[in-house]
């Protein structure tokens, strides 16, 4: 178990009804973003979550990694830094969401 951050474009991230923020759209903003790359998924992982990126300054130390990850319409981070989600907050900002943490606290985008 972990705290999870989510960027989505839904009242609260976790209600089944909104709107979805697509596979193509977040590959698109990654592309687009010089400080995000997309990753192979990490091994061992299953599933159904798809289309990881890290932050290109920390893919070189590994046990600095901060994956983001699409799932189900919103784009999520498991015990994100700061920095990490002053960047989720940009991400959001070009895909017209915002940044909601599990309890359901919103991040100034």
């Amino acid at each position: 178990m972990g705290y999870d951050v989510h960027i989505t474009r839904r009242e609260n991230w976790w209600d089944e009804k909104g709107q979805d923020i697509s596979m193509t759209e977040w590959e698109e903003a990654v592309a687009a973003d010089p400080d995000l790359a997309m990753i192979p998924m990490p091994e061992g992982r299953q599933g159904g979550t798809q289309w990881v990126a890290e932050t290109v300054q920390r893919r070189e130390a590994e046990s600095c990694r901060e994956p983001l990850w699409w799932r189900s319409g919103r784009i999520v981070a498991k015990h994100p830094t700061d920095a990490l989600i002053a960047k989720m907050c940009q991400v959001a900002k070009a895909l017209g969401a915002r940044v909601q943490g599990d309890d359901g606290e919103y991040y100034d985008t």
